[in-house]
């Protein structure tokens, strides 16, 4: 897996990843129980990791998806392209990797950062407990290395080059909840250091750890389009780059269960001394 994601940012990589996971590989959950990936490779939205374990495979299978995702703003545009293996429906495995273009702070700049991340869903069902008050929570952990340490994350105050994140999620979904329609929410809880997702390092002159609230929902308008929104809060580390919440507006498409287009209004915040960085999201999912 890590050597697909070392091949940078591509649609056909990530589906030949899905594709070779083996004979073992299934996928009969529902549409949409497996989410879409987030920037970090983790099963949920496009910046919130949720509760939900990725890929389509059941308590009984083995299941795996893979994402490509392209992030435009003003000043900056992000790649990130990864995939996930997900165990029994309990356990979901991730490799990420991101690149960002911040050529316009330093001509012919591009950051960067591996991420592998481990989700266990610990309590609930998200789907198949309707009747249920209680929520899919599970624990994730995600490692972060920034590639290029050295060339400006260290020189602005970042202290360290890879960290963890930890973070824990409740998802519910709610059935016929809003006019008829159905509902998922999901809040998730992160303890952090990161600057700029890891892009920038991690801690520095600010704080250190702090714990971020993160959040999203959602609501099918057909059985095939969701609509959503989502909220993440960040630190604040490096004195030098102030940062802002991110958040986004997101239009998903499912027209199959094995593949999800995501497109979406995002605010990113300030980056790097350039504030109100807005623009477009997309992505593609597929998994089995």
């Amino acid at each position: 897996m890590r050597a697909i994601i070392r091949s940078g940012f591509s649609p056909c990589v990530v589906c030949l990843c899905v594709a070779t996971v083996g004979p073992a590989a299934a996928g009969d959950r529902l549409a949409w129980t497996g989410a879409v990936s987030e920037v970090e490779g983790a099963g949920g939205g496009g910046l919130v990791p949720w509760a939900l374990i990725g890929g389509l495979g059941t308590d009984e299978q083995i299941g795996a998806s893979g994402f490509a995702t392209y992030v435009t703003t003003d000043d900056f545009s992000l790649r990130a392209a990864g995939a996930s293996v997900d165990i029994d429906d309990r356990v979901e495995l991730a490799a990420a990797r991101q690149r960002f273009d911040a050529g316009s702070v330093v001509p012919g700049l591009t950051l960067g950062q591996d991420i592998v991340g481990l989700k266990v869903r610990v309590i609930g069902d998200a789907v198949f407990a309707p009747d249920s008050w209680l929520p899919q929570v599970a624990f994730g952990a995600q490692w972060k290395r920034t590639l290029d340490f050295d060339a400006i994350p260290h020189a602005v105050g970042a202290a360290s080059g890879e960290d963890v994140d930890l973070y824990v999620a409740a998802t519910k979904l709610y059935f016929a909840a809003l006019a008829g329609h159905n509902v998922i929410i999901d809040a998730t809880l992160r303890r952090t250091r990161a600057n700029q997702f890891g892009l920038l390092g991690f801690g520095g002159d600010g704080s250190g750890y702090s714990l971020e609230p993160e959040g999203s929902a959602a609501v099918w308008l057909t059985d095939q389009i969701l609509l959503g929104a989502e909220y993440r809060d960040k630190p604040s580390n490096l004195s030098a780059f102030r940062e802002d919440a991110a958040g986004d507006a997101f239009l998903a498409w499912g027209p199959v269960k094995n593949l999800s287009l995501v497109a979406a209004w995002t605010d990113l915040g300030r980056i790097a001394g350039k504030s109100a960085q807005r623009g477009l999201y997309i992505s593609l999912w597929v998994g089995m």
